[in-house]
């Protein structure tokens, strides 16, 4: 399983926006090199033209819409509520969030979960030590450090809540893909998305630069899931 998950690591790393216009700008050199100046020109300049377009703030915005319109900020939390998702890690932003609606239901249980990834403490422990410090008592606080993926997220959480309800917290941009995976293995969560991306000050006047382009990849990312999640459905039915 480890190594089909690398394997789907990899091939979804280079279907990524600047993935694509490095192997583009790589098939300019290559022609270049051999001589085929025209050709070589013509993917330079459109590997130029392409990472442009995607560190645009107005195209990763336009892209990451959809995503983040599927759900609104959840106001009215359901107060029978016994669970909280909290999906992988991010103190920082999906954090308050899940503080917010732990306040309001009081005495609920926090689900903390997210592998390592590329660091040697998974997010899952991350999050709950971070939890424990500011004053979460730790019979409230259930870690899964295993899951790799929103999958395996939704698999091992089904195995504790089973059929109760629960408020699932994530990045705006992730859930509507949360929503479909976990609702794929009969879960019933209520969405609570967190960390927007598309700010009010964004404007259309403005240069390309890596924060744009990191929203792109996130976007993308998640259109890629959605298309995969969907897939499966299909062949399973």
């Amino acid at each position: 399983m480890e190594i089909l998950f690398i394997i789907k690591k990899l091939i979804a790393s280079l279907l990524m926006p600047f993935s694509i216009g490095l192997i583009i700008f790589s098939l300019g050199i290559y022609f270049v090199l051999k001589k085929k100046v025209q050709k070589g020109k013509w993917f330079l300049v459109t590997g130029f033209i392409w990472i442009a377009i995607v560190s645009h703030s107005s195209f990763a915005n336009f892209i990451l819409q959809p995503l983040e319109n599927s759900y609104q900020k959840l106001n009215n939390i359901p107060k029978d509520t016994k669970y909280i998702v909290f999906l992988g890690g991010d103190m920082e932003n999906r954090g308050w969030e899940v503080l917010r609606i732990y306040k309001e239901l009081g005495g609920a249980k926090i689900i903390t979960s997210g592998y390592e990834g590329r660091g040697e403490t998974p997010e899952a422990i991350k999050s709950a030590n971070i939890l424990r410090e500011i004053g979460i008592k730790e019979e409230n606080i259930i870690q899964y450090p295993k899951p790799k993926d929103t999958k395996e997220e939704a698999k091992n959480i089904k195995e504790v809540l089973k059929d109760e309800p629960f408020v699932l917290v994530t990045s705006a941009y992730h859930m509507k893909r949360a929503m479909l995976i976990f609702k794929q293995e009969g879960l019933l969560p209520t969405p609570a998305p967190t960390d927007f991306l598309i700010k009010d000050s964004d404007s259309f006047i403005s240069l390309p630069d890596g924060y744009s382009l990191n929203k792109t990849q996130k976007a993308w990312h998640e259109y890629i899931g959605l298309f995969w999640a969907n897939l499966v459905m299909f062949l399973v039915e």
